[in-house]
């Protein structure tokens, strides 16, 4: 990523909408809160939760900068990358991994860039174990949009900007899902580049 972007953009993976996912989205996007923008790659995304905490740590826009007394500035939200974001999909992320790109999409985050997600979004929890330590398993939620449709399951979630990592480009090395991906994010930095302010000058309370 720092090469693909020079040292610009934030490349943080969520393996899953679960324990792992969780952990891993705290480890790496608040350890780079300096970059200009970020891409977030889920694919091989197998679920967990419905992760909107993550959709919502990605939405937060730039609000207002302060400066202490010692000259050292910092802006509001804390924590936060306030440029560009894109999201990188593939067919083998789904259930919570379906889910993370549908609200992404809803939000108004950032393009979607890869191929369509598997389109498993189910509920599956309370299941008993058995008495030999295994278990069952049924769907027991499904999941429908605001419009009262079932907008992901047996759909799954397509991609505003389709990318296949052919089998050639990836045995050259290549990973062309996630090159398009800084480079739509690097687009979109351009033309609309953060911008932290200068503080105005300091009021004089005491002209007289």
């Amino acid at each position: 990523m720092d090469e693909l972007s020079g040292g610009k953009l934030a490349y943080v993976h969520v393996p899953d909408t679960a324990v792992g996912g969780y952990l891993n989205f705290n480890r790496f996007y608040f350890a780079q809160v300096g970059k200009q923008g970020a891409v977030i790659d889920e694919r091989y995304n197998h679920g967990g939760e419905v992760a909107d905490y993550i959709v919502d740590m990605l939405k937060r826009p730039l609000r207002n900068c302060a400066i202490s007394r010692e000259g050292e500035a910092f802006c509001s939200p804390l924590a936060q990358i306030y440029g560009p974001k894109t999201m990188v999909i593939n067919e083998m992320s789904g259930s919570g991994g379906d889910a993370l790109p549908w609200m992404f999409r809803q939000d108004q985050i950032g393009p979607l860039v890869g191929t369509r997600t598997w389109g498993g979004l189910v509920g599956i929890y309370g299941y008993p174990r058995l008495l030999d330590g295994g278990f069952v398993t049924a769907p027991r939620v499904a999941i429908y949009g605001l419009k009262g449709e079932w907008e992901v399951e047996n759909h799954g979630i397509a991609p505003d900007i389709e990318v296949e990592n052919d089998p050639a480009s990836v045995a050259a090395g290549h990973d062309r899902q996630l090159e398009r991906a800084v480079e739509v994010t690097l687009e979109a930095l351009k033309k609309n580049p953060v911008v932290i302010p200068e503080h105005p000058p300091y009021p004089n309370y005491h002209k007289n």
